[in-house]
């Protein structure tokens, strides 16, 4: 899969402070390419450099096979970009909003296939004052879609929705993904990073600690998995550790807990000597490694926001 972004030490500091620290990065042609970390890693200072919104202090991106330092106007008419606080002019209805953004880009647009496009047709005719949250946040999409973008990017898109409005975003993200476009996303919201992204930076402290799809940084993270269950009658731990792939075993107030390198090898022989020695298991759970516990094997600590 060709490049479309190619970032190589990129370095953005203000004084003594370093915002981004010296990182480097691809993102494939048709990929949704996330950026997920706290408030303050540096995400945001990130996108504003590759859109070319703030001057990089050092290093480089290439867009496109565009140099975004050197060709940034160029840059600018092949991304489309949601900031995290839009500001529209309050006098327009969306329609006017829409074709008013799309003129700046010297294009003619049918606006009101685009409003479909983000589900906001009957909100036509409506003042951006009138909308909530998450149709806000839909209409500066299509805002940053006015110009037909090779790449669009949505700088912590779903901030501040609730939970419905959130699951609509991501299936329009994700239709914006369908449609050919690539897309680049920042978020500090783990279920969201790992819904919506093909492959996901982990980003602290103004540095990439980890870079790969879901599943593979699971598996770099070496964080095993965790079987817990209910006995009829009591287990000693060391009996459970026994067991293939087994790394430890804790009892505690009659339910056990099993951490496994590989639990598709441990539950058949659990199953087994449980049958064996005539014991029932009972509400037992399989908790597989999140995103979460691969961020704190990453950062050493918690996703903070």
């Amino acid at each position: 899969m060709p490049n479309i972004i190619e970032v190589q030490n990129l370095t953005k500091q203000y004084g003594s402070f370093t915002a981004v620290d010296d990182i480097s990065f691809t993102v494939y042609e048709g990929e949704t390419f996330g950026i997920l970390g706290p408030n303050g890693a540096g995400k945001t200072t990130t996108l504003e450099m590759l859109e070319g919104l703030k001057p990089i202090t050092s290093g480089q991106a290439i867009l496109a096979g565009l140099d975004v330092s050197e060709e940034t106007r160029m840059v600018k008419s092949l991304i489309g970009v949601q900031l995290q606080a839009s500001s529209f002019f309050d006098g327009l209805n969306l329609k006017e909003l829409v074709e008013t953004f799309a003129s700046l880009y010297g294009r003619n647009v049918n606006a009101m296939s685009l409003l479909d496009k983000v589900q906001l047709t009957d909100k036509a005719k409506s003042r951006v004052k009138e909308l909530s949250g998450g149709q806000k946040q839909r209409l500066s999409i299509a805002v940053a879609l006015v110009n037909d973008p090779k790449v669009i990017f949505l700088d912590e898109p779903t901030t501040g929705l609730d939970p419905q409005a959130r699951r609509n975003l991501w299936e329009l993200i994700t239709e914006i993904k369908t449609s050919g476009k690539t897309v680049v996303i920042t978020t500090h919201y783990m279920d969201e990073a790992q819904v919506l992204c093909d492959r996901i930076a982990i980003m602290d402290n103004a540095k990439i600690s980890a870079l790969d799809t879901t599943i593979n940084l699971i598996k770099q993270s070496g964080v095993s998995s965790s079987i817990e269950f209910k006995s009829s009658r009591d287990i000693e731990p060391w009996q459970l550790e026994k067991l293939p792939a087994v790394d430890r075993a804790v009892a505690e107030h009659g339910r056990y807990q099993i951490i496994s390198s590989d639990p598709q090898t441990t539950l058949p022989v659990l199953f087994k000597a449980a049958h064996d020695n005539n014991l029932k298991l009972t509400d037992l759970q399989l908790r597989q490694p999140t995103l979460e516990d691969v961020f704190l094997k990453f950062t050493g600590h918690e996703l903070r926001e």
